[in-house]
């Protein structure tokens, strides 16, 4: 694998976040003296400097196929970077306390994109589980949740299902009937409780019986007719009232 240096030490110190960083002590690979060094975790990368301001990695560690695990050595909180193959080398670090050794570890066993595989994975198989149980549970229907629609209650009905009203709504003495609507349909209540209808909606109170008109007979509507009803009731009044002042004054002598 090429890596061009001036691109990784752009890489190393340009201002993108850093998925941990720290002074570690790292052994060295000829002497097994231990050197205290400023280390940064970028992605799959591992740079570490001579001192924390520095501006230039002194190297960089590629964190693919290899396995993060604790060690025993001279320094306390240790921990190695092993490569596979027999002329790989291990390198060999060591944390100032026990929380920052197990921050590195997991850090460092996370940084690898075989790792990031198992990830996505696990998450993949996750989702599919997910989804069966989904269509489980809708009762196998291959709809698609969002092409679901509640079904329509009893209450809402289409406008074909509604009774046509006419243009013109039938009259007795002149006021219109609504309950000799042509259509209409007649429920007999028989729950007792007036005012609704079988589900539950509510219905028009019952008229009182109306004087039947015969088709014969005409209702007499002009100023003349009602002047003389007024002077036959008028004379009829005034003989009940006449009659009644007579069996008050009771029989005369």
């Amino acid at each position: 694998m090429k890596l061009n240096e001036r691109s990784l030490a752009f890489y190393a110190t340009c201002d993108s976040p850093a998925d941990n960083s720290g002074f570690l002590y790292k052994r060295g690979e000829r002497y097994t003296a231990y050197h205290r060094r400023w280390f940064v975790l970028k992605g799959n990368m591992l740079f570490y400097f001579e001192e924390r301001e520095s501006r230039e990695p002194v190297g960089v560690i590629v964190l693919e196929g290899c396995n993060v695990e604790l060690c025993e050595s001279a320094e306390d909180f240790a921990f190695a970077i092993r490569f596979g193959g027999t002329k790989s080398r291990t390198y060999v670090l060591a944390a100032e306390s026990q929380a920052a050794m197990e921050s590195w570890v997991k850090s460092l066993s996370r940084a690898s994109f075989d790792y990031m595989r198992l990830v996505v994975r696990e998450l993949e198989r996750q989702l599919e589980e997910m989804r069966r149980g989904l269509a489980r549970g809708c009762g196998g229907s291959r709809e698609s949740p969002s092409s679901w629609k509640p079904k329509p209650s009893g209450l809402a009905r289409s406008p074909e299902q509604l009774p046509a009203l006419p243009a013109v709504l039938p009259k007795e003495n002149g006021c219109a009937v609504w309950d000799n609507v042509v259509g209409a349909e007649q429920r007999a209540d028989s729950s007792g409780c007036g005012g609704h209808g079988e589900e539950g909606s509510p219905q028009p109170p019952p008229l009182p019986p109306r004087r039947r008109v015969s088709d014969g007979e005409a209702v007499a509507q002009s100023p003349s007719t009602f002047c003389r009803l007024h002077e036959l009731y008028s004379r009829d009044v005034a003989q009940l009232r006449q009659h009644w002042l007579q069996k008050q004054r009771g029989p005369q002598p």
